[in-house]
């Protein structure tokens, strides 16, 4: 039999045509390989270049305490310059029930910090910060952000009315009994930007004015110790628009602690930590250099 006539020969559909040129098809492979060779590379140097460091690490520690009416994140703008300079950084949750308390429970942390400490207090946070139970032995040296900064038989409270210009009484919410007597204060959320964080952009001070922490009422009464300022160099920085401390209050306190420097900010609210962080920050390195 056949076995032509069972199996008929197949023909190309293109006879006659040229046969594919495969080099291009080669090249290109070949650049694309390269390119995505090249990528990968580049994309592994950015990866280990970000992950270094730009400064080499300080043994000093900033230990920073807010004060009454605010919490830890308004540190937030601050705490980002000083690690991108090499400073380790704690911002402590102040208690806000007491001076001699909250310094006891700050002066814990401090203490579990191995090596040199800059201690830093914001508003009420500068009571905290003078008592001697917070400024353990490895303490360098003390900065007070609008902060009060009290001498022994002072309180918080007297130093704001010492001198014309605070207008918080006015802007307080009434106060919350507490069960074991005494009242917590916070700032009437509707005056809290204009009264505490007039520069701020209005979103992020309607939202501070909601998470706002209250104080006892009693701690901004309770009487200064004996106030660390007077042993330890202190630097001051504080704004010339703050409606809780009047600025004359500022001035007199940095002239009495013999401020090593005092940066006045023009313009500046109660919360310049938020609104100028790199001034705050350079305050604070100035102190952690010394």
């Amino acid at each position: 039999m056949n076995n032509a006539a069972r199996f008929p020969r197949m023909e190309p559909k293109h006879a006659g045509a040229p046969a594919p040129d495969t080099s291009r098809s080669i090249s290109r492979k070949s650049l694309m390989i390269k390119l995505v060779a090249a990528l990968a590379g580049l994309v592994t140097l950015c990866g280990c270049a970000s992950a270094q460091p730009s400064r080499e690490p300080k043994a000093t520690t900033v230990v920073l305490v807010h004060g009454a009416f605010a919490e830890s994140a308004s540190w937030d703008g601050v705490i980002t310059k000083l690690e991108r300079d090499g400073y380790g950084v704690v911002a402590v949750a102040n208690p806000l029930r007491g001076v001699q308390t909250d310094a006891e429970y700050v002066g814990r942390v401090v203490a579990s910090i191995n090596g040199p400490v800059v201690l830093v207090g914001h508003s009420y946070g500068g009571s905290v910060i003078s008592d001697p139970a917070a400024a353990t032995a490895n303490v360098k040296s003390l900065v007070f952000v609008a902060a009060f900064a009290p001498d022994a038989g002072e309180t918080a409270a007297d130093l704001a009315g010492r001198f014309p210009g605070s207008t918080l009484g006015q802007a307080l919410a009434p106060p919350v009994p507490l069960p074991g007597g005494g009242h917590d204060l916070y700032i009437n959320q509707e005056k809290f930007p204009a009264q505490f964080a007039a520069d701020v952009p209005e979103a992020e001070a309607a939202r501070m004015a909601a998470t706002q922490r209250p104080i006892r009422e009693s701690a901004l009464n309770e009487p200064e110790r004996a106030p660390s300022w007077k042993h330890l160099p202190s630097w001051f920085v504080y704004g010339t628009a703050d409606r809780n401390i009047p600025p004359e209050a500022h001035a007199f306190m940095a002239e009495r602690a013999r401020s090593r420097g005092t940066q006045v900010v023009d313009g500046a609210s109660h919360v310049l930590m938020i609104s100028h962080p790199d001034n705050v920050a350079a305050v604070i390195e100035a102190a952690a250099g010394e």
